[in-house]
């Protein structure tokens, strides 16, 4: 196996359909006989990457690009950018507004649980254009 690439539009509006790519690539995931604690580990920090899309980003993309040794992921949206990417992994730091965090989202979480969860993550982001996360959870 060289590459397998699943790609997923993560749409922004809607809470509900939050955390769809996740699951999908968790049982594609399964399927081809990935080992549970990898898969757990990927669907872990795509989650949280999605949730974050959609609070902060107005939705984006999500391409994972599975291969025999790691499996990448690429998080990428045109929301408002992240002005301090280290603040912004500090556990417990949220821009997310109170509607959200009613909700029971917007803890700070997300991106701390994002690098817990992967063995390479990497963030480039531009104020007003939006941001890319590259995540490599090795196999």
């Amino acid at each position: 196996m060289d590459k397998v690439n699943f790609h997923f539009e993560i749409d922004g509006d809607n809470f509900t359909s939050a955390g769809e790519a996740s699951v999908k690539i968790k049982k594609l995931l399964r399927e081809m006989g990935f080992d549970p604690e990898v898969i757990r580990r990927v669907s872990v920090a795509m989650y949280e990457g999605e949730i974050n899309m959609v609070i902060h980003a107005n939705g984006g993309t999500a391409d994972v690009d599975v291969y025999c040794d790691r499996i990448d992921i690429i998080l990428a949206d045109k929301g408002p950018g992240i002005s301090d990417i280290s603040l912004a992994m500090q556990e417990g730091y949220s821009t997310a507004p109170d509607n959200i965090r009613s909700l029971g989202f917007g803890a700070g979480m997300g991106l701390p649980n994002m690098k817990r969860y992967t063995d390479e993550m990497k963030i480039e982001s531009e104020v007003g254009k939006g941001t890319t996360v590259y995540m490599t959870v090795k196999v």
